[in-house]
Parts: C-alpha cells; structure tokens; sequence
C-alpha cells in the first residue's frame, strides 16, 4: 500500500530556512500578521526597515522566492490549516486568507497541492 498523501517539505524546509535569518523571519511575521489585507513590497521594505532591493535579494538567497511568492505560500499554509481544524467555509476561509473569493483558493489549492477541499478537510 502506497502512501497517497503529499510530502510537506515543501513547507517545512522554507520555514527552517525562514528561522535561520532574522530578516526572513521578521518578513513572515510581518507577513501571516497581514495575509487578510495583501501584500505590498513597499509596505514590507518599509516596515523592516530595509529596501525592495535587498528584501528582495535576502528572500531569493535564502529561500529561493520572492517575496510575494512566500507571502502566497504562507496564504496556502494557513488556509490549508482552516480547513483541517475549523468548519468555517471555503468562502469565509479565503476572505481569511485574502481571496476575494472561494473558488479562487479552490482553484489554488487545485493547482499548488493537486488536492481539492473535501480532499483536505478529510486528510490528517
């Protein structure tokens, strides 16, 4: 019997690397704070203190993304953990997560995963 479920490297070895750098760290603090109300390079640069530049660079060297695609990574993560441990609805989970709309983070959860809600609702 084959084990039909995903590995979760892909998000663990992003947030190990993530703890290993402060600024990284500070950048997805700043970040899941404000998932709900999207993402601004500027923002983040200015709150860390820091240029888009150098944000950018840090991001790229240490975890080989952009900011914004780490930004979206963490959106997946944390709707992904709604979904396992509330009842909320795909709606309401993807206003919580920024999406305006339901059928945009099932849409991503498709793509980014190759599972579906009901898939991930019901997994461990």
């Amino acid at each position: 019997m084959t084990d039909e479920r995903r590995s979760q490297a892909a998000y663990t070895v992003p947030d190990h690397l993530a703890h290993a750098d402060p600024l990284v760290e500070q950048f997805e603090r700043w970040a899941r704070g404000r998932l709900a109300e999207g993402f601004s390079l500027d923002q983040a640069a200015t709150v860390l203190a820091i240029s888009k530049r150098t944000l950018a660079r840090r991001m790229q060297s240490v975890l080989g993304k952009t900011p914004l695609a780490y930004f979206q990574d963490l959106r997946i993560e944390r709707a992904v953990h709604l979904l396992k441990t509330s009842s909320a609805s795909v709606d309401q989970i993807a206003a919580d997560v920024g999406y305006a709309e339901g059928v945009t983070l099932r849409t991503l959860l498709r793509r980014r995963l190759g599972r579906g809600v009901r898939e991930i609702r019901q997994s461990p």
